[in-house]
């Protein structure tokens, strides 16, 4: 029978050390197997020198594996790259993968790439992972300035544990202070290149002390090689994407073309108006259009109005020709030598030859509406100023008939009805006339004056055609406003009250201004066929009759024993009984609510007027 012999203690830390080897040990259990054998004191001297001989031999073959796992790892993390960047058809996207992928497989704080402008014999950061510093990212490189400028200039790869001790680079002041702003100091450049023509530099940077080995630096010239490639491929690809739509927008010009002349030609043939042509002019020229007549007033616009350059439209008019200004396109529209109106197209920078002969021959269709609204126009009013003369001069003479030639235009003259009267100082009142036509339903010229009736709020509305029509005409309008008024004897006397308004804006010296009788205070109620005295006391004295209601304040009886004491707080406070600081704080309060302004005469004297119309009422 053979006896089995016990393994030595040599043999069981050999066999411990192979299993730890095998598994993946780290380092440090490796080597804590031979120190473990040399505490125990078992082995011999020469058990125990072939025991650290093989722990360092373990040791050595660790570090081999680690090394060829390493570079597998980064030999499978470049195929990647690869595999990903020839994906990529972008060339920002393709940028961004670049230096992702660098800062990932160099495991740095902050990797970025820049590319050269041979022209300006320089390099610029364009993309940047980890970065953090604006200023920085701003770095523009001379050639041959600094690590990044060097090898863009070589076509070399360069790197430095410490780039600011370093004097192999030229330093300068913009762009070390971009490098220190970042943080960094250990820096790794290679080039980006196709054969000789070097696009950029690729680095990899820390922002602690760092030598980078000659496997790192071949690991980010591969991949800079891999960059190289696949971002040459997607500049091409982008340049031959450029040329297809370059072709493809001629040949869609040629279709918007016969687009737009089928819908000219049939806006032209069923009597289309102005809107219309704006909004398919605009359609078919991917941009916005607005429309001016002669005398430069708006007409229409498919979105906000774009400004109207007189030089510009002297231009076209001269030269026959749509002329372009720094943002937008002109083009005249005329019949023979008069001048009808402006086309201003925004949203095209640039006009090809044939969008801008399109451009034109929206100006000649446009032409054509104008002549034809011309004619309608001047029927319209002759039609429209009977009806408000008769309106104005005789509404009794048969109220019937009058509803009647309303409603055949469009006017319910029984519906609530804003009447106003517009003056100007000079200028046209046709032009005044055609701009107050937006705000009425019915407009025309009567006694010198132009005359309209609209809806809503007579005083909101004379405020607002004032300074509609201010700015349309360029000059001061000035609008009295009456009603509503229902009916023609009605309309007819809002009529008179209206121009009696004006005449008190006139006065006042505030021209260029609307309002309605209740606008002008106690002067509108003595001027006004219908004193409404309790709306003036609420207008005047409201804000201070609510806080005393609300508070149960004595603010109003305080107003009437200032003004009664002749302004003079000292005899006011006597009156009231109360302290100075007191009357002080209750009129602070008043000017808190009707205005710093409430002692000046005009309103002072409306809010005295006010205060015996409220103790009239008690």
């Amino acid at each position: 029978m053979t006896a089995v012999t016990a393994p030595s203690g040599s043999d069981t830390a050999l066999r411990r050390l192979l299993d730890l080897l095998a598994s993946g040990a780290s380092t440090e259990q490796l080597a804590h197997v031979v120190v473990t054998a040399r505490a125990e004191g078992t082995l011999g001297p020469a058990d125990l020198a072939a025991l650290a001989g093989a722990g360092e031999q373990a040791l050595r073959i660790r570090e081999t594996l680690e090394e060829h796992r390493r570079r597998e790892a980064q030999l499978v993390a470049l195929f990647e790259t690869a595999s990903e960047l020839a994906a990529l058809s972008d060339p920002d996207t393709v940028l961004r993968s670049i230096v992702r992928r660098a800062r990932a497989l160099l495991n740095v704080d902050v990797s970025y790439l820049s590319l050269n402008n041979e022209a300006e014999g320089k390099t610029y950061i364009r993309v940047s992972d980890g970065s953090v510093s604006a200023e920085f990212q701003q770095i523009v490189l001379g050639m041959g300035e600094g690590l990044g400028g060097l090898v863009a200039q070589t076509a070399r790869p360069y790197a430095t544990s410490d780039y600011f001790t370093d004097d192999r680079f030229k330093h300068t002041r913009h762009i070390d202070s971009g490098v220190r702003d970042e943080g960094l100091t250990a820096i790794l450049g290679v080039p980006l290149a196709i054969g000789p023509k070097v696009l950029g530099v690729l680095f990899a940077s820390d922002r602690a002390t760092r030598e980078f080995t000659a496997d790192e630096v071949a690991l980010l010239s591969s991949l800079a090689d891999h960059a190289a490639i696949a971002l040459d491929s997607a500049n091409l690809l982008d340049q031959t994407r450029r040329a297809v739509a370059e072709l493809n927008e001629v040949n869609a010009t040629m279709e918007r073309a016969e687009d737009a002349h089928d819908r000219l030609t049939d806006l032209v043939l069923r009597g289309g108006d102005l809107p219309e042509i704006a909004d398919a002019v605009a359609d078919v020229m991917h941009g916005d259009l607005t429309v001016y007549d002669a005398d430069g007033t708006l007409l229409a616009s498919s979105a906000a109005p774009s400004p109207l350059d007189p030089d510009a439209l002297a231009a076209a008019r001269a030269g026959g020709r749509a002329v372009s200004t720094k943002d937008n396109w002109v083009c005249a529209v005329q019949a023979g030598p008069e001048l009808l109106g402006s086309l201003v197209l925004a949203g095209r920078a640039g006009l090809t030859d044939p969008d801008r002969r399109l451009f034109e021959r929206a100006g000649v269709v446009t032409a054509l509406l104008l002549m034809l609204r011309r004619s309608v126009v001047r029927a319209e009013d002759e039609v429209r100023g009977e009806l408000l003369t008769d309106l104005l001069t005789a509404p009794d003479r048969n109220p019937r008939a009058l509803l009647a030639r309303g409603r055949r235009l469009g006017i319910d003259l029984s519906a609530p009805h804003a009447v106003l009267v517009a003056h100007a100082d000079g200028g046209s009142r046709r032009r005044v006339a055609s701009a107050a036509a937006r705000h009425a339903t019915l407009v025309g010229v009567h006694a010198e004056e132009v005359v309209l009736l609209g809806t809503g709020d007579p005083d909101e509305l004379a405020r607002r055609v004032a300074a509609d029509l201010g700015a349309a005409t360029g000059r001061p309008v000035t609008v009295g406003a009456a009603g509503p008024a229902s009916g023609p004897s009605a309309i007819a006397r809002a009529h008179a009250e209206a121009a009696r308004c004006v005449r008190a804006l006139l006065a006042l010296g505030r021209t260029g201004e609307g309002a309605a009788m209740a606008g002008l205070g106690f002067l509108g109620q003595l001027l006004g066929d219908r004193a409404d005295l309790d709306a003036f006391v609420r207008q005047t004295l409201g804000p201070v009759l609510d806080y005393d209601e609300r508070r149960g304040t004595e603010l109003v009886a305080t107003l009437r024993a200032y003004f009664a004491s002749g302004s003079q707080l000292a005899r006011t406070k006597d009156v009231l009984h109360v302290h100075v600081n007191t009357v002080v704080q209750r009129l602070e309060r008043v000017a808190s609510l009707l205005g710093e302004d409430w002692q000046a005469p005009d309103r002072a004297l409306e809010i005295q007027l006010a205060l015996r119309l409220h103790r009239l009422a008690g």
